[in-house]
């Protein structure tokens, strides 16, 4: 009797503590996971629409895949104002802090992270050629600590819009900046369908914003009108090339539809916010230890869409063929 009565002593002291060794593994098990803290860095080349709404839509895709500021992420958000010593200290503070993530929205603020840290995943928004500014060694298999999304324009069809919406027009000009490889791509690109199409092209390019006016004035009597790719500088003063343009009587096609909200004339191109979404998915898979950068391909958008300026139009005595109206957004 007492030996029976010890053993089943022994036996639920045995069971106790192999409940508690049960929730305690729990317990720890949730402190790695769902419970985790996450710090990601956000630095932004300059502040213009089409950059902003690729913030904006990556830090709404990460709360949606359950990253939130406030509760679970740290988001440390950056803007350069477009210059390069920026840049590098914006770059050293994550690298120093240990950031989990960067998400570098724009080729030149890529460039910079990317040579800063080789360790640190790096997920890319708002660049135009990941292999041309040397941050992987394909679309297909980045091989590095970088991958992104791409928002390379559909050109052909951008040059394809203005020809519809000025079937007058012999010449196009160009204005970009010199130092973005992502301009200087689009140019190149441009210029070669285009004079494929019979189309004489003129270009100027510009260093900063100061140079914006007199590019555009040095063009506008050579041309009938103007192509702008999604060039970093120019956006963040389109307003500035708009007036001038329009003084000039000179539509402009852009490479995207912020552009056109500021005084273009008409795209066919990149949704940013999407983009930025399409990243933020990215950077939760990273996050999440599903993928890692160097075999997350580069991916490209998703959400190409018309945005017509009607306003502009009609102060330019422009009709929109109705087959392009069709489908488009249009902006009074």
């Amino acid at each position: 009797m007492m030996l029976s009565k010890k053993l089943k002593m022994a036996a639920l002291g045995m069971a106790a503590v192999m409940s508690f060794g049960l929730i305690a593994g729990c317990g720890s098990q949730s402190q790695s996971g769902t419970d985790k803290k996450y710090s990601v860095g956000v630095v932004q080349l300059v502040e213009h629409d089409a950059l902003d709404a690729a913030n904006k839509g990556f830090v709404d895709a990460l709360k949606e895949r359950g990253f939130e500021e406030g509760k679970n992420l740290t988001i440390d958000n950056q803007n350069a104002q477009a210059d390069q010593s920026n840049l590098q200290n914006i770059g050293q503070r994550f690298v120093t802090n240990k950031v989990d993530l960067i998400y570098a929205i724009a080729t030149p603020a890529a460039q910079t992270v990317a040579n800063l840290t080789k360790d640190i995943p790096i997920v890319g928004s708002a660049i135009t050629d990941y292999v041309g500014a040397k941050l992987v060694k394909s679309n297909e298999a980045p091989g590095g600590n970088v991958t992104g999304t791409s928002d390379m324009n559909p050109i052909k069809e951008q040059v394809d819009l203005l020809m519809k919406l000025c079937p007058n027009a012999k010449t196009i000009g160009c204005v970009y900046t010199s130092s973005e490889v992502n301009s200087e791509i689009q140019f190149k690109a441009m210029k070669e369908y285009a004079e494929s199409k019979g189309l004489k092209v003129e270009a100027a390019t510009i260093s900063t914003v100061n140079d914006i006016q007199q590019a555009v004035q040095s063009l506008t009597g050579k041309v009938d009108a103007f192509y702008v790719p999604t060039d970093n500088v120019i956006a963040s003063a389109m307003p500035t090339m708009a007036a001038v343009a329009m003084e000039a009587k000179k539509p402009i096609i852009c490479g995207e539809s912020n552009m056109v909200k500021a005084g273009g004339l008409a795209t066919y191109g990149v949704d940013y916010y999407q983009l930025g979404r399409q990243s933020g998915m990215m950077a939760a898979d990273i996050l999440e230890g599903k993928s890692k950068p160097a075999t997350m391909e580069i991916q490209f958008s998703k959400n190409l869409k018309a945005v017509i300026n009607k306003g502009v139009a009609d102060k330019l005595g422009i009709t929109i063929p109705a087959d392009v109206l069709k489908d488009a957004e249009t902006i009074n």
